[in-house]
C-alpha cells in the first residue's frame, strides 16, 4: 500500500506514533514513506493529528524529543487506579533540588547549597540522577571544578515540556509548594489529636 492521499499519509504517521515507544521527531516521521514527504506536509498532518484528537481522552502532543500520544491529564486520576505500584514521592529536599537546577542551569552543588541555605545530600541529586531528570553538563572552572549540573530532555518530556522557557513562574512553584505544606499538616493534624484521646 502506497499512501497517496492527505489522509492516507495521516494514518500511517498516527499508527506510527501509536506503535512508536518513544516520542518522534519529524525527521523519523519522514523517514515512513518513500519518496519524502517533505518537513512541511508532515508538519501539517501532524497539526491536523492533533485537531482530530481533540474531545479524546488521549491528545496528540509535541514535546522536547518529538512528538507522541498521552493521556490527557483528566483523565490521569483513572488509570492510576490500574497501578499496581504507587508513584515515588519526593521529599521538600528533592523538589526544591529540582527547582533550582531547572529554573538556574547550570548549577553546582554549592550553588544549590547556597540558594536553599542547606547542605545538599548527595542521595538528593543521585535521585534526580537516577529518575534522568538531571546530568553532569560540565564542570566549573574554578579551585576543585566542581560538577555543573542541568536537566535533561527527559525532565522536559516527563512534564510534557518542549522546552525550558514552558515551565511555570517561580511564584506558582512557591505556591504550590506552600499549599503541599499546609496539606502535609492538615492530614498530620487528625492523627496526632487521635494519639492524644
Amino acid at each position: 500500500m502506497q499512501p497517496t492521499t492527505p489522509e492516507d499519509f495521516k494514518r500511517v504517521i498516527e499508527t506510527a506514533l501509536l506503535a512508536a515507544t518513544a516520542p518522534l521527531q519529524v525527521a523519523d516521521v519522514r523517514r515512513l514513506f518513500d519518496p519524502d514527504p517533505g518537513a512541511d506536509l508532515v508538519r501539517r498532518l501532524l497539526d491536523e493529528l492533533r485537531t482530530d484528537w481533540t474531545g479524546r481522552g488521549v491528545e496528540l502532543v509535541q514535546i522536547a524529543s518529538g512528538w507522541r500520544f498521552q493521556t490527557r491529564p483528566e483523565y490521569q486520576v483513572f488509570l492510576d487506579r490500574l497501578k499496581e505500584e504507587k508513584p515515588p514521592k519526593y521529599s521538600r529536599a528533592v523538589l526544591e533540588t529540582l527547582a533550582i537546577i531547572a529554573y538556574r542551569q547550570p548549577v553546582t552543588r554549592g550553588d544549590i547549597e547556597d540558594i536553599r541555605g542547606v547542605a545538599v545530600s548527595p542521595n538528593v541529586l543521585k535521585t534526580l540522577e537516577s529518575r534522568g531528570w538531571v546530568d553532569v553538563v560540565g564542570h566549573r572552572d574554578t579551585p576543585g571544578r566542581p560538577a555543573l549540573f542541568a536537566t535533561t530532555r527527559r525532565f522536559l518530556d516527563d512534564l510534557g515540556l518542549r522546552s525550558l522557557t514552558e515551565l511555570p513562574a517561580l511564584t506558582e512553584i512557591e505556591r504550590i509548594m506552600d499549599l503541599v505544606d499546609t496539606k502535609e499538616i492538615e492530614s498530620a493534624a487528625p492523627a496526632a489529636n487521635e494519639e492524644e484521646s
